[in-house]
């Protein structure tokens, strides 16, 4: 049955009168005679009885309309909320994030937003490096902040960026790169540089590209899946890897140094949702970050 055809015959059951059914849905008479005429026929037996003075239910109508009746309120009340969580700004947002400090920025972020939305709950998840977006598809969060471009990945939206940060290079206290102020993206070919786990190819190319500027090749050491893994290995010198500045402050370790690129790209951070999931709550959230970091500002460098 078509959700029309339900609508009619409820509609008939309660109302018993053709004319007022057909008004009622803006349809016409022919049409409700026509349903019930079609239902009947694919159900095998008579739903009302009709003569020229009234229209009731028999038994098999009026235990149908019991059946269908309960059901089809609980359909109109799951579309009412999915058109209300589509439009609206009540309820939760449930936003990723990886790292201390992206959680404290969304937090910061959040409290903007919520001043704005008193109605919408912000609602945090710790995210992996390990993890990509698979929390986004796996439709455990709304909404992803995370250095990354998706603009060529299907299926997927993302803010303007929200704050750009220049990389550093993460390297044991021990390694001989150490001793420098700084490093280039050349001296990549002097050590193993970690690999993030379940990353997809695009998206580790973009931070770590096969071969230096040079084109001296570029060693890739173990894979890692969360920041303290990533950490414990650089630690142990058993890899490098380029972070953002903000590391050099959250993640401070006796056996960790942190050295600036000269030539490497920023880490540019931005909101990343599912096209399909899009929401408005979603868009208020973009834009209370925008206005959050107005005008390059980094709260998370700032003293």
């Amino acid at each position: 049955m078509e959700r029309r055809d339900i609508e009619i015959f409820l509609t008939l059951a309660e109302e018993l009168h053709f004319g007022r059914t057909a008004e009622r849905l803006h349809v016409s008479t022919a049409r409700v005679s026509q349903t019930v005429k079609t239902l009947e026929r694919r159900i095998g037996t008579s739903l009302f009885e009709r003569t020229s003075r009234r229209v009731v239910l028999t038994p098999v109508g009026r235990r149908l309309e019991e059946d269908l009746r309960p059901a089809y309120r609980q359909i109109l009340e799951g579309i009412a909320r999915a058109i209300a969580a589509g439009r609206g700004l009540d309820g939760v947002l449930r936003v990723g994030f990886v790292g201390t400090a992206i959680g404290q920025l969304v937090l910061e972020i959040a409290n903007v937003f919520h001043a704005r939305h008193p109605g919408c709950r912000v609602q945090i998840r710790e995210s992996r490096y390990s993890d990509g977006v698979g929390l986004l598809a796996a439709d455990e969060v709304d909404v992803l902040v995370a250095a990354a471009d998706t603009t060529n990945v299907r299926d997927l939206d993302q803010s303007p960026v929200l704050l750009r940060e220049p990389s550093v290079l993460a390297v044991s206290a021990r390694h001989p790169l150490a001793r420098r102020e700084s490093v280039a993206l050349d001296d990549l070919a002097q050590a193993k540089v970690l690999r993030p786990r379940g990353f997809p190819d695009e998206v580790d190319e973009a931070a770590v590209p096969r071969t230096t500027p040079g084109g001296a090749m570029i060693e890739r050491g173990p894979d890692f899946g969360t920041v303290q893994e990533m950490l414990a290995l650089v630690g142990a010198g058993q890899g490098v890897f380029p972070v953002p500045t903000h590391a050099a402050r959250y993640d401070s370790r006796p056996d960790v140094v942190y050295l600036p690129i000269r030539d490497g790209l920023p880490f540019e951070w931005r909101l990343i949702w599912r096209t399909a999931a899009t929401t408005n709550r979603i868009r208020a959230f973009s834009e209370a970050a925008q206005q959050y970091l107005t005008a390059g500002r980094n709260p998370l460098l700032e003293k």
